[in-house]
């Protein structure tokens, strides 16, 4: 009898884990997950961790739980060190992991672009970590601005979905929070997104971006677009117009770039910002060994954008392929399926699109329409790791019981 097949896989991140699922269940197969959080969690729902909105509890799923599901090993480290001629990777907890195949999902954060403070003076939400470092540093700040008789203000740079959904479910924190509440908001919060281009939301049409700017405004959100951050402090942020813009509380939401990690592979291709080099199997281009998904790749024939969508594509197209090499075979190229995009803010609005020319939602029921996709997307997720009954009884939950932020008030 052969020896089982050696896949470790680098990032339990939603095209991580769709790939150690899917290898777990082969007999002739062995897959060890590596990832420094305890549990997995759905990345786009970070911006609402980060408000106190969403809660652990039936959201956060440990590793352990889901490897003896799915039948696959689980190290909870970082890797430090890649020896693509020993197949082997060294983690950070001091153990050697051997590999017959590696698959590289690390993810990505936000991209600082170098620019002086950013990395001193604002907070991220990358990780949950990050996010519940958010949640806690806004609590604290919104509770010393009150204590104070003043307003808090916030600045929020970046106007893609993660800075936009951020800055609408905190609205939706404060007005949900006991004892706080809209009139709370109203008089208390100042806030600010600023967004480089000229419009936020610019991978949806246009239609969307005026809307939702518009929607933002109603809240008290101060849209600034064609605004270049050129430095932050522990006041503000400094623009290129020679204007500051103060923000006790800072966060930044712009750019994406790979995992620091993918420096490790030396001698494979990278781009301008981190991400592997890939093959349309989605192998690195320059050790076949290696497999790279989600935002920390790129596929320069056709380049595919960092969403979730994506990742969760690829992690489930190298589940099907990956043993088809072992076999020996040759597997038909990775094909992206766009399903389109939603953006939610908070309970106020929402907006889907199918193409790049076709969108919906915006109002009362295209509104919640859309919102509804955007939690189907990640109850359906959710469901192919814990099950469909559990996942059921945790929509259910929230649904009657919805989490009121404790804010402090």
């Amino acid at each position: 009898m052969s020896a089982a097949t050696r896949v470790v896989v680098l990032g339990g991140g939603v095209g991580g884990l769709e790939a150690a699922t899917a290898l777990g269940r082969r007999n002739n197969i062995a897959v060890t997950l590596v990832d420094r959080s305890p549990v997995h969690y759905w990345k786009p729902s970070l911006h609402e961790f980060a408000a106190g909105t969403m809660q652990h509890d039936g959201n956060c799923i440990p590793f352990t739980e889901t490897a003896e599901k799915f039948g696959f090993s689980f190290v909870q480290s970082l890797p430090t060190a890649v020896d693509r001629t020993a197949q082997t990777v060294t983690l950070e907890n001091g153990s050697t992991l051997p590999y017959d195949y590696l698959v590289v999902a690390l993810g990505s954060r936000a991209n600082d672009f170098g620019i002086p403070g950013i990395l001193d003076h604002c907070r991220f939400i990358d990780s949950l970590n990050d996010a519940d470092t958010l949640y806690s540093e806004f609590r604290k700040a919104l509770q010393a601005a009150r204590a104070a008789g003043q307003k808090l203000s916030l600045g929020i740079v970046g106007g893609g979905a993660t800075g936009v959904q951020l800055a609408a479910e905190l609205c939706k924190a404060i007005d949900e929070a006991p004892g706080l509440g809209p009139s709370v908001r109203k008089t208390g919060l100042d806030a600010v997104l600023i967004e480089t281009g000229p419009r936020i939301l610019p991978a949806f049409p246009e239609a969307v971006s005026t809307a939702a700017a518009s929607q933002l405004e109603k809240l008290g959100i101060s849209v600034r677009t064609g605004a270049m951050v050129v430095g932050a402090d522990e006041h503000g942020f400094n623009l290129k117009s020679g204007e500051q813009i103060p923000a006790t509380l800072r966060v930044w939401a712009a750019g994406v770039r790979a995992s620091d990690a993918t420096g490790l592979f030396d001698g494979l291709e990278r781009g301008r910002a981190g991400q592997l080099g890939v093959t349309q199997t989605l192998q690195t281009t320059e050790d076949a060994k290696i497999f790279a998904i989600g935002d920390c790749a790129r596929i320069d024939a056709a380049p595919v954008a960092p969403t979730a969508q994506a990742a969760r594509q690829q992690g489930q197209y190298v589940g099907r392929v990956l043993p088809q090499i072992v076999a020996g075979q040759t597997p038909a190229p990775f094909v992206y399926n766009d399903r389109g995009a939603v953006v939610a803010l908070g309970d106020y609005n929402g907006w889907g699109m199918l193409d790049a020319n076709r969108s919906f939602g915006g109002g009362l029921v295209s509104g919640l329409f859309a919102r509804l996709i955007h939690e189907g997307l990640y109850r359906q997720h959710q469901a192919g790791i814990v099950g469909l009954i559990k996942t059921a009884c945790t929509t259910v939950k929230e649904h009657l019981s919805p989490v009121k932020p404790d804010l402090g008030a």
